[in-house]
C-alpha cells in the first residue's frame, strides 16, 4: 500500500484521536503507549486523570507544576529554590531534596536535576494513581505522572503564540508539523521566555526546543524519534522567613539571598526512540530507548536552619546565612521491550502484557558551602543591604558519585471472566544494584537487591454507565543519595490498596475512589544537616478522591477534583539531631488533608464574535510546614482565576488570564519556617495566537 493519503492523516495518540476530511480517505496513525496494552481505560482497575490541552491553554499555563494543581490528588513539595518540580501524590513522595520522578511517554524523565519542565511540547498529562508497580515498577505507591508529548502529523499544522504579563513576563511559543515525504513527518515546537517575578531579584530565562520525526516503515511498523533541548536559568530562591508563626514577618516579594551570586543554570538534553510493530490486529510489539543528560550549577545564599547558629532568633532582624555552590550532573540510559495482545482460551479472553526494561543511571551531586559563625554572613530581613560582592569562598560539604543499574521483567494478564467481571493478575521482578562513593569522607557503599512485586485487580461492570473495581499492588524503589553520615538510604518498599467506582452518564463522567497506601523508609528534609534527607520510618496515607467532568447544557463544561488525604507517620521516631520525638500519627510535611479544584468554561457569542470565558477555584487546607516542628503549620488558602478568549478570526485568538484575582497571600510549600516559599499575588497575562 502507498501512503499518499498520509498527508491528510493525524498522528494520533493512543486513545485514537482521528482527524477527518470530507470526501477523501483518511489514514489514522496511532502512537501507542507503553504499559497500557489493549485494555480500555474504563476496564482498568485503576484511577487515571487526564489533564489535557483545554486545561493548559485555557488557563494560560506554561509550567508543568501549574498544570498539576488541577488534580486534587497532587500537592506541592519543596521546589529546590524554584529550580525543580516536586510534589506528592496521595500524600506520599520521594526524597525531599531531589526532584520528583515522572515519565515521558513511559520513560523516566524526572531523574536528575533537569529544572522545572516547560509545557510547550506536552499534549496531555496522565495522573496514574495508586497501585501499578507490576507494570511501571520503581514508582511511588501514591501514583505516577506520565507526560505524553506532541507527535508529528502528516498534514500542515502550526501555531505561533506571544504572551505579555505581570512582572515583565515575555514569552514566545511555536509549534509546527507537516509531512516531508509520503512516509516521513516531522514536528518542531518550543518556547523562549524572559520574565521577572513577584520575588525581588528573581529572574527567569528559558529556551526550549523539541523536534521530532515519525517514519512509517510499512503498513505494520513505524519509528519515532524525539529530541529535547533545554537551557534555563534563574536565581536560587529559598523564599521568606516566618518568625513566631507570623506569616507577614516580611513582604512576599522580599529576597533574602544575595543577588551577586548570579543565576543557577540548568542544561538538559533528551533523546527518545520508539519502534512500533503490529504482528496482527491482536498483537503489538513496542521497543524503546531513552537517553537523557542534565546539569545544574550555581551559587546561593540560604538561611542557616540550625537554631544555635541563627542570630535571627535572638534579635529578630539579623538573618545568618550559608553560602553554597551546587554542581549536579546526571546521565540516564534506559531500554524497554513490550509485547501486548489478547487471545481466547476456554471461553475467556486474556489481555496479556509481557515486558522487560533496564536502565543505567549515573548521578553526581556536589554541594560546597561556607558556614561561618553566628554573625559572619548575615542580612537584615527588614532593611536588606545586598552589597556588591558575592558570598564568602566555599569548601566541599559533600560530593556523592552514584551509579544505579537495574532491570525488570513484568507480566500481566487481565481475564474477561464474563462480559461484566474481569480479573487482573500481574507480577514484576526487579534487580537493582547501587554504588555510591562520597568523595570528602572517602566512604563507599555497594548494594544489590531484588524483589518480586505482585498486582491484583478486579473490575465489575454493573451496567454500561457504572464500573466497580478493586486493586492491590506492592512496590520497590531505590533511594538516591546519602544521609549526613554518608550512609546510603537503601531501598523503599510499599503497598497500596484501593476500591473505586467509574461512572459515565450522558452529561457527566468521573471516578470515586477510597485508597490505603503505606511505604517504608520514608524520607524527609533533615532540618539540621541542611541539604541532606533523613528517614522517618514508615508512613501511611488513606483517603478519598473524586474526579468529575461534565456539561451544563451544550455550551458549558465543568470539572471537579477533590481529595481527602490523611498522610501520617506509622511509627514513633526521634530526630537524632534535635532529639525531638516525632510520634506515630504525625502528619507528613506539605500534605493538606483537603484539596479542592473546580473549573468552569462557557462558550458564547457577543456582538457576533465567538467568546470563551471561564474560571478556576482551588482550596488548600492547612498543613505541616516542617517535618521536625509539628507546631509550624501553613495556613489554608483559596485561589480564584479567570480567563477569556476571543476568537478574532478563524486563525487568530486573543486571550486574557487573571490568576489569584483576590490577591490572596499564601505559602505554596515549605521546607522550614526560614525556607517558606510564597505563592504569587494577582497575575495578569495577555496572549495572542495564530494558527496555520
Amino acid at each position: 500500500m502507498k501512503y499518499s493519503a498520509l498527508s491528510l492523516a493525524v498522528a494520533a495518540i493512543s486513545f485514537g484521536a482521528v482527524a477527518t476530511e470530507s470526501d477523501i480517505e483518511t489514514i489514522t496513525i496511532e502512537h501507542k503507549q507503553a504499559f497500557r496494552g489493549d485494555i480500555p481505560l474504563k476496564e482498568l482497575p485503576q484511577s487515571i486523570t487526564t489533564l489535557g490541552q483545554d486545561v493548559i491553554v485555557d488557563n494560560g499555563i506554561s509550567k508543568f507544576r501549574e498544570a498539576l494543581d488541577f488534580s486534587a490528588s497532587i500537592s506541592r513539595k519543596n521546589n529546590g529554590g524554584g529550580l525543580w518540580d516536586s510534589y506528592s501524590i496521595r500524600g506520599l513522595s520521594g526524597n525531599e531534596n531531589m526532584p520528583s520522578g515522572y515519565l515521558i511517554n513511559g520513560f523516566s524523565g524526572g531523574r536528575g536535576f533537569a529544572g522545572p519542565r516547560d509545557i510547550s511540547n506536552i499534549e496531555y498529562i496522565e495522573v496514574i494513581k495508586g497501585p501499578g508497580s507490576a507494570l511501571y515498577g520503581r514508582s511511588e505507591p501514591g501514583g505516577t505522572i506520565n507526560i505524553i508529548t506532541k507527535k508529528p502529523q502528516f498534514y500542515q499544522q502550526g501555531q505561533l503564540k506571544a504572551e505579555l504579563g505581570s512582572d515583565n513576563h515575555k514569552r514566545l511559543q511555536a509549534d509546527y508539523s507537516n509531512g516531508i515525504t509520503e512516509d516521513l513527518a516531522f514536528r518542531i515546537n518550543g518556547a523562549w521566555q524572559d520574565s521577572d517575578s513577584f520575588r525581588d531579584h528573581v529572574h527567569h530565562d528559558k529556551f526550549v526546543i523539541t523536534p521530532s520525526l515519525y517514519y512509517q516503515i510499512n503498513d505494520d511498523s513505524s519509528l519515532t524519534y524525539e529530541f529535547e533541548y533545554v537551557d534555563q536559568q534563574q536565581m536560587y530562591d529559598r523564599g521568606i522567613v516566618v518568625l513566631n508563626n507570623n506569616f507577614e514577618t516580611v513582604p512576599e516579594n522580599r529576597f533574602l539571598g544575595n543577588p551577586n551570586d548570579g543565576p543557577t543554570k540548568v542544561h538538559s538534553r533528551g533523546h527518545q526512540l520508539s519502534y512500533d510493530y503490529d504482528f496482527s490486529s491482536d498483537w503489538t510489539l513496542l521497543l524503546g530507548a531513552n537517553y537523557r543528560t542534565a546539569t545544574l550549577n550555581g551559587f546561593s545564599s540560604d538561611a542557616e536552619l540550625s537554631p544555635s547558629r541563627q542570630s535571627l532568633f535572638d534579635d529578630g532582624h539579623t538573618l545568618t546565612r550559608q553560602h553554597r555552590y551546587r554542581d549536579y550532573e546526571s546521565e540516564d540510559v534506559s531500554l524497554r521491550f513490550e509485547l501486548s495482545g489478547h487471545f481466547d482460551a476456554a471461553g475467556i479472553t486474556n489481555h496479556v502484557l509481557i515486558g522487560a526494561d533496564a536502565y543505567d543511571y549515573e548521578l553526581r551531586t556536589g554541594l560546597y558551602r561556607y558556614r561561618g559563625g553566628y554573625d559572619t554572613y548575615t542580612i537584615d530581613i527588614f532593611e536588606p543591604d545586598y552589597g556588591t560582592e558575592q558570598g564568602p569562598e566555599v569548601a566541599m560539604q559533600y560530593e556523592n558519585n552514584e551509579q544505579q543499574n537495574a532491570y525488570g521483567i513484568y507480566l500481566q494478564d487481565q481475564l474477561d471472566i464474563t462480559e461484566q467481571f474481569k480479573v487482573m493478575l500481574g507480577l514484576r521482578f526487579d534487580e537493582i544494584s547501587q554504588d555510591i562513593f562520597e568523595t570528602k569522607s572517602g566512604v563507599a557503599s555497594s548494594s544489590k537487591e531484588n524483589r518480586v512485586s505482585p498486582r491484583f485487580g478486579m473490575v465489575y461492570e454493573l451496567n454500561e454507565a457504572i464500573n466497580f473495581y478493586a486493586s492491590y499492588s506492592e512496590g520497590f524503589l531505590p533511594l538516591s543519595g546519602t544521609d549526613a553520615q554518608s550512609e546510603p538510604f537503601g531501598f523503599e518498599e510499599s503497598d497500596s490498596f484501593e476500591v473505586g467506582m467509574k461512572f459515565s452518564f450522558a452529561d457527566v463522567t468521573g471516578t470515586l475512589v477510597w485508597f490505603d497506601a503505606a511505604k517504608s523508609n520514608m524520607l524527609v528534609a533533615d532540618p539540621v544537616n541542611v541539604g541532606y534527607s533523613a528517614p522517618v520510618g514508615e508512613a501511611n496515607s488513606r483517603g478519598v478522591e473524586l474526579d468529575v467532568t461534565g456539561n451544563l447544557g451544550a455550551a458549558t463544561e465543568y470539572t471537579i477534583s477533590y481529595a481527602y488525604v490523611n498522610a501520617e507517620t506509622a511509627n514513633d521516631v526521634v530526630n537524632v539531631d534535635w532529639l525531638v520525638p516525632i510520634p506515630k500519627g504525625s502528619p507528613l510535611v506539605n500534605v493538606p488533608k483537603n484539596n479542592l479544584s473546580l473549573s468552569l468554561k462557557h462558550d458564547t457569542r457577543v456582538f457576533e464574535q465567538d467568546l470563551t470565558v471561564g474560571g478556576h477555584y482551588q482550596y488548600i487546607s492547612d498543613r505541616l510546614g516542617d517535618p521536625a516542628d509539628l507546631t509550624f503549620r501553613l495556613p489554608s488558602y483559596q485561589l480564584v482565576g479567570l480567563f477569556a478568549k476571543w476568537q478574532a478570526t478563524d486563525r487568530t485568538a486573543v486571550s486574557l488570564n487573571v490568576d489569584n484575582i483576590f490577591d490572596e497571600s499564601y505559602i505554596a510549600s515549605s521546607y522550614n519556617a526560614l525556607w517558606a516559599y510564597p505563592g504569587a499575588p494577582t497575575q495578569f497575562k495577555l496572549a495572542i495566537s495564530y494558527d496555520f
